[in-house]
């Protein structure tokens, strides 16, 4: 039986997914705003391994980390092996995160850091600015962190097992620190075995303290509240909230499991500095009602930030 003309729909999936868009090369300020993020960052990390990663010895894991061992083998320069290194999770990345635009952020933040790496071995003295193992794992680990978060804030990666975090954290909903710790675990291994154990257990402090500095950096702290409070008096309470801390209110209606009585929920969300005063509201105006405070990661529309820039 003679096969159909045209090409199979998985193979014509696959070419859509790695087609450039040509919206990406469109001018916006987004845009630019986005890929300064990546450039910053990428000079930021670059600076974190020549001023206290490289010279420590300490094995931040990933392709860099990687890069480290071997040059310290072969003394081939770093760069250029995060660059060789990069490449085939850089087509992984592109195939599992979503095409053109990740690619080509992605692609600016490989060569920058690539280039940077290397570029910036005739500013800074090979020593280093310190020989305190803490000192070097602290503020290496805190400076990795906030220039991997300026990428992430460019909607970029720095690529490696930057790639396969970011995965895990998109498909599995693990926390940047977390992807980190479970992919850059076995280059520490190997950083213990190259150098020596103790800063192999350094390299799992920077990894941890990056990892915390990229999330903060990134997603910023978690300010906002959620509250959620069952009470009998839904009116007095939201129009005390509306007039006293001018936040709106969502009414939801609610049923008690035990009772079978009807009471309204009403669901508001605040700042971390608001949640004293929206305590004291609820106790005046129902001090029987039940009420649950909890952590936002993020809030976005009226009254917090703009929706449309995120």
């Amino acid at each position: 039986m003679a096969s159909k003309a045209g090409s199979h729909p998985s193979v014509s999936r696959l070419s859509r997914r790695f087609q450039i868009d040509p919206s990406e090369f469109q001018f916006s300020w987004k845009k630019l705003q986005d890929y300064a993020f990546i450039l910053i960052g990428a000079l930021v990390q670059a600076l974190a391994m020549r001023l206290f990663l490289v010279p420590a010895q300490l094995v931040s894991g990933g392709i860099s980390g990687a890069a480290q061992i071997i040059n310290y083998f072969s003394g081939w320069p770093i760069g250029v092996m995060v660059f060789i290194g990069n490449a085939p999770l850089f087509i992984l990345g592109w195939r599992f995160l979503g095409g053109s635009r990740f690619a080509l952020r992605t692609a600016l933040a490989i060569v920058a850091f690539s280039a940077f790496t290397d570029l910036l071995v005739a500013f800074i003295p090979a020593e280093g600015f310190t020989d305190d193992l803490v000192l070097n794992a602290l503020y290496g680990g805190i400076l990795l962190g906030v220039g991997l978060g300026l990428v992430y804030r460019g909607r970029g990666t720095s690529g490696g097992s930057d790639i396969l975090g970011r995965i895990l954290n998109h498909r599995l909903g693990i926390s940047i620190s977390q992807a980190y710790l479970i992919t850059d675990t076995l280059v520490v291994l190997a950083g213990g075995l190259a150098f020596d154990w103790e800063r192999a257990l350094y390299g799992l402090v920077v990894i941890y303290v990056s990892g915390l500095a990229a999330e903060m950096t990134s997603e910023g702290q978690s300010i906002f509240r959620t509250a959620i409070i069952v009470t009998n008096c839904p009116d007095a309470v939201s129009n005390s909230i509306f007039d006293v801390l001018e936040r709106g209110v969502t009414i939801l209606p609610g049923t008690g499991a035990y009772t079978g009585a009807s009471r309204p929920v009403l669901y508001c969300v605040v700042t971390r500095s608001e949640v004293n005063p929206l305590k004291e509201i609820v106790r005046s105006a129902d001090p029987k009602a039940f009420m649950v405070i909890g952590s936002a990661h993020e809030a976005l529309g009226e009254g917090f930030l703009p929706l449309n820039d995120r």
